[in-house]
């Protein structure tokens, strides 16, 4: 059964201002405004995980759980799904009890101070959640914490397309019709969020290239990487594996 477990965290108020008035549109909405990309990049993530049976893998910025649930289906493993806000967690619930699912397990966390012993996880996944603390590098050191050695961590968030005719569509899009298709579609919660997403996304890159990104992940103990841009640069999906005590000793 989903469990809803308690926690005072200190909430990131960006993130709740945000997203504590989408979640009951959170998935189809997404769906609607990437043209279906965001499909895309979860199912190539997914497609990353290998968890041996009854395994267990840890989700951060579950949202309402669409992440949880592809684990879920593709890997028969425990999905505990880690989340900063409580009006998330409560749709996935709700998600949950419809699809009454008992193998997601829900908990109120944040991404910077997981709640987990060392080790506790055969993998890791988070999505959108980098953008959202003060510290990346700090993030995937304590993400990588709670995966066990030789696990997967695995993570998917919006990109910048390299290709200079392509970011000046992706630019025009995020801009302008993102904004108002949000509003058309979502009310104004949703036309903040198309304001503000674009220029949090070329920010971010500005400050933290993908080449900085992939070193980031090898401090924090990842290696094996993956780097994949999709949807012509429009989305980034990484994937790395925790090294073995011994091969860090080396």
């Amino acid at each position: 059964m989903s469990t809803l477990s308690p926690v005072q965290p200190d909430i990131n108020q960006v993130a709740t201002e945000l997203f504590d008035g989408l979640p009951a549109r959170y998935d189809r909405l997404g769906y609607i405004l990437s043209f279906g990309q965001d499909r895309r990049w979860r199912s190539e993530l997914v497609k990353r995980i290998n968890v041996p049976s009854g395994g267990r893998v840890l989700d951060v910025a579950t949202g309402p759980a669409g992440v949880a649930f592809a684990l879920r289906q593709a890997t028969g493993a425990v999905v505990v799904g880690v989340d900063l806000t409580m009006p998330m967690l409560q749709e996935a619930a709700r998600n949950i009890a419809r699809r009454d699912e008992r193998r997601i397990i829900l908990v109120q966390g944040r991404g910077e101070d997981l709640p987990f012993a060392d080790d506790s996880f055969d993998a890791v996944t988070f999505e959108y959640l980098l953008r959202y603390v003060d510290d990346p590098q700090a993030t995937l050191a304590e993400l990588t914490r709670v995966l066990r050695p030789g696990g997967t961590l695995a993570s998917m968030e919006f990109h910048v397309p390299d290709r200079r005719g392509w970011r000046a569509l992706w630019w025009l899009y995020t801009r302008f019709v993102l904004p108002l298709g949000g509003f058309v579609l979502g009310g104004i919660e949703w036309y903040r969020v198309g304001r503000f997403l674009g220029p949090s996304i070329s920010a971010y890159y500005r400050r933290y290239p993908v080449d900085w990104l992939a070193a980031a992940w090898r401090r924090a103990g990842c290696g094996a990487l993956c780097v994949t841009r999709m949807s012509v640069g429009g989305g980034l999906v990484m994937s790395g594996t925790k090294a073995n005590d011994d091969d860090r000793q080396h």
